[in-house]
């Protein structure tokens, strides 16, 4: 199977968790894609759901896809969002945010009872931080947000680039929110709660890819099938 079908499986995995009148948390990216339309098949075919899209990309692909939305302004709890992940540790601590939507996310996940996600196994790591790191942060002041943010890096023993993204057109990447990233390669994060907490912390940062403690569920899709990990 090629990856992004191996996406699709775990995407129709997640759809069976959903129930009919559930408020539920639609990610953003390529795997998340797949659930937003599978949920969409099933929501012509008569469900009644109502979902909260973590970006505008996210909510373009809902609309057309039927699914009704609404806001955490009308909702005030989700039962279950469902998103992918860029990596994936044992305790289901994830990185997130290559798509750029992750202060989103990260708000909608902890909003959710529960929150699922999806991937296809090549995410599941023993440590984190192989994948960048991203960190949304305010454009004023980005050369001091920088360099207080590599001291924090150095505090908890981790250092490596920090790189301003840019998208396809090659200028500055700017979020939903108006806001920066800087991608962090770090190679591994020793201690990825700690490393949260201390970002968290940081005068210039709006949030970081750190999902510590949010995801009850990972469906993971690879060559033998389906692989359901459980938060303990």
């Amino acid at each position: 199977m090629t990856i992004d079908q191996l996406k699709r499986q775990a995407a129709a995995q997640a759809v069976e968790h959903v129930r009919e009148g559930m408020r539920l948390g639609l990610g953003t990216g390529s795997t998340a894609r797949h659930f937003v339309e599978l949920l969409g098949e099933r929501v012509r075919a008569g469900l009644s759901v109502v979902g909260v899209p973590t970006s505008e990309a996210t909510r373009a692909d809902a609309e057309r896809c039927g699914i009704p939305l609404g806001s955490l302004d009308q909702i005030d709890r989700l039962d279950l969002t469902v998103d992918g992940a860029d990596e994936i540790d044992p305790h289901l601590n994830l990185i997130k945010g290559g798509g750029g939507a992750l202060l989103r996310e990260k708000i909608v996940a902890a909003a959710s009872d529960r929150m699922i996600v999806i991937a296809d196994d090549s995410k599941w790591v023993g440590k984190l931080g192989l994948f960048p790191l991203p960190i949304e942060i305010i454009p004023f002041g980005v050369a001091a947000t920088r360099r207080a943010i590599n001291e924090i890096l150095a505090a908890n023993n981790v250092s490596g680039r920090l790189v301003v993204r840019t998208g396809k057109d090659g200028q500055t990447f700017v979020t939903d929110g108006g806001h920066w990233i800087v991608d962090a390669h770090l190679g591994v994060i020793p201690d990825a709660p700690a490393l949260a907490a201390s970002l968290a912390a940081l005068p210039g940062v709006v949030e970081h890819g750190l999902f510590i403690g949010l995801a009850t569920t990972a469906l993971l899709a690879g060559p033998a099938g389906i692989r359901t990990i459980e938060r303990r």
